[in-house]
């Protein structure tokens, strides 16, 4: 096992690694004090390990642990939220394609759900983005039998008594509505077991369809069902930013 010292690089060398630029304009970021290494002000003569540092440009997270992985997923209706299924359904893992290193999903969907799942081999992140303190917000798109009423919007955001408690929606929004059925869009920050097919049952619309379309700063986007795509730099510094203590 490689001693600390054998795993510490220059600073600059492993911020160019991780995609900020070149090894000269790491510098440059350094030198203007734009860097911290934990709390600290970084300065040019640092060594870090790329494993184990937490390293900030201009306050935002970057993860320079080449072995971490962030992927987003559109998850198809259908697909259970695992990685095997014992009883041989469609799961999360024959997605996944050339993706070597082993992740697990954060979070999941039902099975009759689609849309959007993060896959992940960083346990501290993952933990955070479903602990309930932290309050993640999640945005959903349901369908729903139409015409729906006006004031279910400010049913849903005000609350709405459950079987375990009340719940509520942070926002709604209707998105369209033809002869006999509605599009809507609700943004929770509830984990709770079927929380929005319950929340719009409860209210007199149950759900036909359900996607979810974003997770905190991370959007589905125009992803295919299916598919899956690697995270952003600025996405994942913005999840880390979502969960900062």
């Amino acid at each position: 096992m490689p001693s600390v010292d054998e795993r510490t690089e220059r600073l600059q060398k492993v911020l160019a690694a991780a995609g900020i630029g070149s090894r000269r304009a790491c510098e440059d970021l350094i030198a203007a004090g734009r860097v911290h290494v934990g709390t600290r002000v970084a300065t040019l003569g640092d060594k870090v390990d790329p494993a184990e540092a937490e390293i900030y440009v201009d306050g935002e997270r970057v993860v320079t642990d080449t072995r971490l992985v962030y992927l987003a997923m559109n998850k198809p209706r259908g697909v259970v939220s695992t990685m095997d299924d014992e009883r041989g359904r469609a799961a999360l893992a024959d997605y996944l394609g050339q993706v070597p290193q082993r992740v697990f999903h954060v979070g999941r969907l039902d099975a009759d759900s689609e849309g959007l799942l993060l896959l992940t081999n960083d346990g501290e992140l993952a933990h955070r983005l479903m602990h309930p303190s932290f309050g993640v917000a999640k945005t959903y798109l349901a369908e729903v039998p139409g015409p729906v009423r006006r004031s279910l919007g400010k049913q849903l955001t005000a609350g709405v008594e459950l079987d375990d408690g009340p719940a509520r929606a942070d926002r709604f929004r209707m998105v369209d509505s033809v002869t006999g059925r509605a599009l809507v869009e609700l943004t929770l920050h509830e984990g709770r077991k079927h929380i929005v097919r319950r929340l719009l049952a409860e209210c007199g619309y149950p759900v036909s369809r359900l996607i979810r379309t974003a997770i905190g700063p991370v959007r589905l986007g125009d992803l295919k069902p299916g598919r899956t795509r690697r995270l952003s730099r600025a996405e994942i510094a913005a999840l880390f930013k979502a969960v900062a203590p």
